[in-house]
């Protein structure tokens, strides 16, 4: 199946605690069916102080699941994603704008 979330794109949350926010996609994993969002479904882990870094409570964007992301379209609403053949390339775009993404 072809992708229609990839690293990079604007997305808004849909559902959970973070509902409403909107990020940007540092990853994905498709075979889990997640996504990372950076500001998006934060954790507090513990670390332990290394050489490297210094110890103590550090937030990290912890995967949300796909189905609880839409893209943001132009005008900074959520819209679903379609396909369409544009010049012999397979292409995503908006279905509320219906300009390429």
């Amino acid at each position: 199946m072809a992708a229609k979330l990839r690293k990079g794109d604007k997305v808004i949350v849909l559902a959970g605690k973070d509902k409403g926010k909107s990020g940007e996609i540092s990853s994905v994993d498709p075979k889990a069916g997640k996504a990372v969002v950076e500001g998006v479904n934060i954790a507090i882990r513990h670390t332990k102080q290394s050489q490297n870094s210094q110890g103590g409570r550090v937030p990290v964007a912890m995967p949300i699941d796909l189905s609880n992301l839409a893209l943001s379209d132009a005008n900074g609403k959520a819209t679903r994603v379609g396909f369409r053949v544009e010049e012999g390339k397979k292409v995503r775009y908006a279905k509320t704008t219906g300009e390429a993404v």
